[in-house]
C-alpha cells in the first residue's frame, strides 16, 4: 500500500527519536520497578518476619502481574488502539507502586506489586509493536533493539536506590517504591501528543486518520533533515482486508494455526528461556551474594556494577541484529548466556561471582534487544500486538517460576547447581533459534506476515 510505502522509506531522524525517547523512558520505568524488588527483599524480611519462601513469593508477585497485563494489553492493543494501551497501563502501574509503598503489611504489599507488575506487564508488551509501526525496515532492528535498552537505564538506577536510598534512611524500601513511581507523571504528559499507529488505524478502516498521521511525520523529517523526502517505492504488500475481531481463543486459534505454529512455538520457548534465566538471575543476586558471606551494603554494590552491564549487552545487540538478524544476534547472545551462566557456577570468591555475574548480565540483555525487535515482526498486523502481548506473557510464566524454584534449590543444589540449571535453559533456547528460527532483517512488517505463502515458512 501507498501509505505504508511512503511510511517505510522515511530516513531516521529526529521526530523518530522523539518517539524513542518517550516509548524508552517508558522501559526505563518498568526495568526500575522489576529490579527494585531484589532490594526491597532484606528489608520486607526484616519488617515483617518472612520466611525465604514468602521472600520468593514477592519476587514472583511483579512477574505474575506482568503476565496478566501482557495479555491484557496485547487483546486490547489490537481492538482499541496501541496508544491508548500504553497510556492506561502506565497510570494503573503508578497508582500501585504508591499503594505498595505505604503497604501496612506483607498481604496488601504482595497484592499491590501483583497490580504494579500488571500495570508494567501491559506497558512493556505493547511499546515495541506500537513503535516497531513507525520504522523503516532496514533500521527496525537497531531501533527497537535500542528502545529495549532503556530497561537497561531503568535496572542501574535500582540498583543505585537500593545501594544509596534503601539502606540510608528507616523507611527506604518504602522510598524506593515513591521513587520509581513519580516521574511517571511526567512521561504521561509527554504521551499525549503521541500519534497512533498507521498501521492499526489502516487495519481499523481509518484511512483518513492514517493519512493525517503519515503526512505530519513525512512534514517533521522534511523538517528536521533539511532534504527532500525519498522517493516512494512501488509496494506489492497491503494489510489484510477486513481482519477478525481479536479475543483471547481466536487469537490462540490463529496463533497455533498450521501457518503460524511454527513462529509461535519458536517466539514463546525463547521469551520462556530468557525471562526464566533473567528473572532466576537478578531476583536473587543479592540475596545470594549476602549469602556467600558479603554485607547487604556490599552485596547492592557488586549488584551495580553486574547491573551496568546490561547497557552494553542492549545496545550492542541492536548493532548486531542489523548485521547479523535477529535469530543470528538472539542465538549468540543466548550461547554467551550459557557459557557466562556455567562459568558463574564455578565461581566462589565475590570477585570473581561479580565479574562472571556482570559478563551473564552483558549477554542476558543482549538477548532481550533481540527478542524484543524479533517478535513484533513475525506477527501480522491486526494481531501484532496481541501476538507480541501473549509471547510476552509466556515468557512471564518463567519468571514467576524463576524466583521460586531458584529460592527452593539453592538450599539444596547450592550456587553452583543454580547457575547449572540456568545453562541448560540457555542451551536448549540456542538450539531452538539456530534450527527453527525466521530470518527478518531488511523485510517489511507486511512482507513478513501479510501473505499466506510468507507465514508457513
Amino acid at each position: 500500500m501507498t501509505l505504508l510505502a511512503r511510511l517505510d522509506r522515511l530516513p531516521l531522524s529526529r521526530p523518530h527519536y522523539v518517539l524513542l525517547l518517550i516509548g524508552g523512558l517508558g522501559y526505563t520505568f518498568d526495568g526500575m520497578d522489576s529490579a527494585v524488588v531484589a532490594f526491597l527483599l532484606p528489608s520486607a524480611k526484616a519488617a515483617w518476619g518472612l520466611s525465604d519462601v514468602q521472600l520468593g513469593i514477592i519476587g514472583s508477585a511483579t512477574p505474575f502481574g506482568f503476565l496478566f497485563g501482557a495479555t491484557v494489553a496485547g487483546l486490547l492493543g489490537d481492538r482499541i488502539g496501541r496508544k491508548k494501551v500504553m497510556m492506561y497501563a502506565l497510570a494503573f502501574y503508578a497508582v500501585f507502586s504508591v499503594v505498595a509503598a505505604f503497604a501496612p503489611n506483607y498481604e496488601v504489599f504482595l497484592g499491590s506489586r501483583v497490580l504494579a507488575g500488571a500495570g508494567a506487564g501491559a506497558e512493556s508488551a505493547i511499546i515495541a509493536p506500537f513503535l516497531s509501526e513507525f520504522v523503516p525496515a532496514k533500521r527496525r532492528g537497531w531501533f527497537i533493539g535500542a528502545l529495549a535498552g532503556f530497561f537497561s537505564f531503568g535496572f542501574v538506577m535500582a540498583a543505585l536506590i537500593g545501594r544509596f536510598v534503601v539502606p540510608t534512611f528507616d523507611e527506604g524500601w518504602r522510598i524506593a517504591q515513591v521513587i520509581t513511581a513519580l516521574p511517571i507523571v511526567m512521561l504521561l504528559w509527554w504521551r499525549r501528543s503521541l500519534p497512533e499507529s498507521p498501521r492499526f488505524l489502516l487495519q481499523q478502516g481509518r484511512a483518513a486518520e492514517a493519512e493525517r498521521v503519515v503526512a505530519d511525520l513525512e512534514r517533521r523529517v522534511e523538517k528536521a533533515t533539511g532534504e527532500p523526502l525519498p522517493p516512494v517505492p512501488e509496494t506489492a504488500v497491503a494489510p489484510t482486508a477486513d481482519p477478525p475481531k481479536v479475543n483471547l481463543f481466536s487469537a490462540l486459534r490463529f496463533l497455533w494455526s498450521p501457518a503460524m505454529a511454527r513462529r509461535t512455538a519458536v517466539i514463546w520457548l525463547i521469551w520462556f528461556v530468557i525471562t526464566f534465566s533473567y528473572y532466576g538471575f537478578f531476583s536473587w543476586i543479592p540475596t545470594l551474594l549476602i549469602g556467600r558471606g558479603i554485607t547487604v551494603t556490599k552485596s547492592f554494590e557488586f549488584s551495580i556494577i553486574i547491573y551496568l552491564a546490561q547497557i552494553p549487552g542492549y545496545f550492542s545487540a541492536a548493532w548486531l541484529s542489523e548485521r547479523m538478524d535477529r535469530k543470528n544476534t538472539i542465538a549468540l547472545y543466548l550461547a554467551g548466556s550459557a557459557v557466562s551462566a556455567f562459568w558463574l557456577s564455578q565461581m566462589d570468591s565475590p570477585v570473581m561471582i561479580t565479574v562472571a555475574g556482570a559478563v551473564l548480565s552483558f549477554f542476558l540483555n543482549g538477548t532481550y534487544a533481540g527478542v524484543y525487535s524479533y517478535t513484533p515482526e513475525v506477527f501480522p498486523t491486526w494481531i501484532r500486538a496481541t501476538g507480541t502481548g501473549l509471547s510476552s506473557a509466556f515468557g512471564r510464566v518463567g519468571s514467576i517460576l524463576a524466583p521460586t524454584i531458584i529460592g527452593a534449590s539453592a538450599a539444596s543444589l547450592g550456587f553452583a547447581g543454580v547457575f547449572g540449571l540456568t545453562t541448560a535453559v540457555l542451551v536448549a533456547g540456542v538450539v531452538c533459534v539456530i534450527v527453527f528460527g525466521l530470518a527478518t532483517a531488511g523485510r517489511s512488517l507486511e512482507e513478513l506476515t501479510e501473505t499466506t505463502e510468507e507465514a508457513r515458512r
